[in-house]
């Protein structure tokens, strides 16, 4: 893997995107059971992969952090993204975010619960903020239980694109 590491668990490394990426991101959104709780509900076009790995190099620019690439450690298969973006409400107040979406492929081998954990604590030892949020589609229960796992609290649901989203904080 010749891209910098931002982060390492003992089974990931996350790393920054590479300009030709995007066919990446398409396939690990390319199907409805991999993007059925995430906003649109709709597998992604290529040029939708694009755009969000456009605004994904804006945010680490602006930020510092925003959502990376996931490889296995052992063979630098690509499996997913993780990490922090700013998330604006409606006051226009903006938290940090943890999000996470892994490829249907590698579902069910934890590798959600490890990066989460990993990447809270790189959080908070970077000082990024005092805390950060995370939300689920309500019926993603297999999230949700990642969440509780890794120590963060249920908040107030907030509502997003029409839907009452269960919602969690984790504080230093």
């Amino acid at each position: 893997m010749s891209d910098a590491i931002i982060l390492e668990t003992p089974r990931l490394v996350l790393t920054m995107w590479n300009k030709g990426d995007a066919e990446l991101i398409r396939q690990l959104h390319s199907t409805i059971e991999t993007t059925r709780y995430l906003s649109g509900a709709a597998p992604w076009t290529l040029e939708k992969a694009e755009e969000r790995l456009k605004s994904w190099f804006g945010e680490h620019a602006r930020d510092g952090v925003t959502k990376y690439k996931m490889l296995r450690r052992d063979d630098g298969r690509f499996i997913g993204r993780a990490g922090f973006s700013r998330f604006h409400q409606e006051n226009g107040r903006g938290e940090f975010e943890l999000g996470y979406s892994i490829r249907k492929d590698a579902w069910g081998n934890g590798y959600a619960t490890e990066i989460a954990d990993a990447l809270a604590q790189w959080f908070f030892k970077r000082g990024l903020a005092r805390q950060f949020i995370a939300f689920t589609h309500p019926e993603n229960a297999a999230s949700q239980r990642v969440l509780r796992k890794i120590g963060m609290q249920d908040h107030p649901p907030m509502v997003i694109d029409g839907i009452s989203c269960p919602t969690f904080r984790m504080a230093r």
